[in-house]
């Protein structure tokens, strides 16, 4: 019923459906409580998607508090879920890591109306989570390049620094290229693929960015 609610653009019922069978699970079993790729998919872009959908809208003054009311009460709903539920049960590292990014861009999308509370959390969540990658998953992994990409995005929008994000995303850009023949036709492999693709046009973006800002001085 989440698919379908996701698809029809009704993104609080896609919450609401995705919030009952995590907690049902869990009370059944904390080890049944392990969501499928579809279902990680659906929870991690509930309300990214309501976000988008209501971009045209924020700009009208008399419906953004209402908007940021709106995405601020599903984003707390599904940071709920990973902290009660989702994050406690998890049976191996990658889920971990998945999960604890998720909370990591939960906030993230908050810093658009609560920027200081919400960016300190962000920093927070990405940190604890990046620290449990580097030890635990293999440098080619998607989970672990989103997961990259991610936290250097927040860099240099929310942040505005530029050169940690670069950083940040060529380091994580050259340890996976550098393991990429080692993937073979592993099932994963187009979505590294992918994920690196948007590293390097991030990269290419920012560079050009710094050099900009470095000539006007």
């Amino acid at each position: 019923m989440a698919k379908p609610a996701q698809q029809a653009n009704c993104y609080i019922d896609t919450v609401n459906f995705m919030e009952k069978l995590i907690i049902n699970s869990t009370s059944f079993s904390p080890s049944s409580s392990e969501l499928i790729i579809d279902e990680h998919n659906l929870l991690s872009t509930a309300t990214t998607k309501k976000q988008n959908h209501n971009d045209h809208f924020a700009l009208v003054t008399d419906y953004k508090s209402k908007i940021e009311s709106e995405l601020s009460h599903l984003s707390n709903r599904v940071l709920n879920l990973l902290d009660k539920h989702l994050i406690p049960s998890t049976l191996n590292s990658e889920s971990e890591v998945f999960y604890l990014k998720m909370k990591g861009d939960y906030y993230r999308y908050m810093t658009e109306f609560k920027r200081k509370q919400a960016a300190e959390n962000t920093i927070i969540a990405y940190k604890a989570v990046k620290d449990i990658a580097l030890c635990e998953l293999d440098p080619t992994l998607p989970t672990k390049l989103v997961l990259a990409l991610n936290f250097s995005i927040f860099h240099h929008q929310i942040e505005g620094a530029s050169n940690k994000a670069c950083s940040m995303a060529r380091e994580a850009y050259e340890e996976a290229i550098a393991k990429l023949d080692s993937l073979g036709s592993k099932s994963y492999k187009e979505t590294s693929l992918l994920i690196l693709q948007l590293m390097r046009d991030n990269l290419s973006l920012w560079f050009s960015d710094i050099e900009i800002t470095s000539y006007s001085y």
